[in-house]
């Protein structure tokens, strides 16, 4: 038994690693914004659409990824998708508009099977009671690496280091990683499949899409996740210097703070919601907290916090957004484990996917066309993240509690 919980438990560290690795991919465009612009020869605008491909891939792969961790197990998906974000990166760092297009999406397409599988491997060899935790420890890997693609990867930029050698270099770690999981991650035996195997996978999308809690689920996570996959992580440092008007270098810093909020709020809200055995007072406080910060970035003064606090806190109640992938879980049956996670992804970046060039639109009509935009700039292009916001708190009302102070004891006892 023991020797079983070991070997999940490397598996899920393994799969956790790798997630660090694409969402420091994920992240880094924002600290290379004008080096990536004046490489492609595309507006500040273009560049943040160019980016946003990622998530164009990412979406309706989450579909695939979560389909097929139910029917083949990690070992045999979850190395394929780390190639697909080597070879992505390796085309992006081309500099050329069409290859690094394809590489972007092949970077979100390949990163998603990094989440997917780390739950996965989390839910399906742990207990129910620790199911918010080891969700909010894997996205706490994540963020981590959010973090180091703007802490680590800024300074490099800085230094000197060529935008494109950062993403071959990555590109190149990619394919190491792809041999690593292959070797590493441990066989599972996939879960017996009845019938037609393409019945079975559409059955389980049935499944879950018609499960209204579903919908609930993916639509909270993504209203809670735009702040940082669009605001912070594409516009982020942008901001802070034109808006605020700081350098670069503390504008990475400031920017940063939002990712390593995560790496913080991740785990210890999933905790406190499993502790509490309620998944729905803590999405609402941490949300309103979300709202509130959002609300003083946007509109308050810039010298009452100390540097750093507002990003950090925003980041650590933003981490919220990770308890709907405990509830969507809780709310369909554990034989649709991955396909429950693969949809909450898709929903929810769905959302920045769809959302990223509309925020990118909003502000450049704002700036009239100007490259050099100013704070009222921003606050009416991304005002509509605080509705959002605010969106998400209701429609929470509306979400069906699940945590493990209101199931049967046998269903708190039983792994999900």
């Amino acid at each position: 038994m023991k020797s079983a919980v070991r070997t999940a438990a490397i598996a899920w560290l393994i799969a956790a690693v790798y997630y660090f690795y694409q969402y420091m991919l994920r992240s880094a465009p924002a600290v290379m914004m004008p080096q990536m612009s004046e490489a492609f020869g595309l507006s500040a605008t273009a560049v943040a659409a160019l980016v946003g491909l990622f998530y164009y891939g990412y979406s309706p792969f989450s579909l695939v990824a979560g389909a097929a961790m139910d029917r083949l197990g990690p070992r045999k998906v979850v190395p394929l998708g780390a190639a697909a974000v080597g070879i992505g990166a390796l085309l992006f760092s081309t500099g050329q508009n069409e290859l690094a297009s394809i590489g972007r999406l092949l970077q979100g397409a390949g990163g998603v099977f990094a989440l997917v599988g780390a739950i996965y491997i989390a839910t399906k060899n742990f207990p129910a009671s620790l199911a918010a935790t080891l969700i909010g420890a894997t996205q706490m890997f994540g963020m981590a690496g959010g973090s180091a693609g703007q802490f680590m990867v800024g300074p490099a930029i800085s230094a000197g280091l060529a935008w494109n050698q950062f993403w071959f270099g990555m590109g190149i770690a990619g394919l190491l990683i792809c041999v690593l999981l292959f070797v590493l991650l441990p066989p599972q035996a996939p879960p017996a499949q009845h019938g037609d195997g393409r019945k079975s996978m559409l059955g389980a999308f049935g499944t879950v899409f018609r499960n209204p809690q579903s919908l609930l689920c993916g639509m909270i996570a993504g209203l809670m996740f735009i702040p940082t996959t669009i605001f912070d992580m594409v516009w982020g440092v942008r901001y802070v210097q034109e808006a605020i008007g700081h350098d670069y270098t503390e504008a990475v810093m400031r920017s940063a703070t939002v990712p390593f909020g995560w790496i913080i709020g991740c785990p210890l809200l999933g905790f406190v919601s499993d502790r509490l055995g309620r998944r729905k007072p803590v999405i609402i406080g941490a949300a309103l907290v979300l709202l509130a910060c959002l609300a003083w970035i946007l509109h308050g003064p810039t010298d009452v916090f100390p540097p750093y606090v507002l990003g950090l806190v925003t980041g650590i109640a933003s981490g919220a957004a990770m308890l709907p992938y405990s509830v969507i879980k809780e709310a369909n049956p554990p034989e649709v484990s991955g396909t429950a996670t693969g949809v909450i992804n898709f929903i929810n970046f769905t959302f920045s996917a769809l959302l990223g060039p509309v925020f990118a639109a909003l502000l450049r009509n704002a700036a009239g066309g100007a490259e050099t935009m100013i704070r009222e700039h921003y606050q009416s292009a991304f005002e509509p993240l605080l509705y959002g916001v605010g969106l998400a708190i209701i429609l929470t009302f509306l979400l069906r509690e699940t945590g493990p102070a209101v199931r049967p004891a046998p269903a708190a006892n039983s792994k999900s």
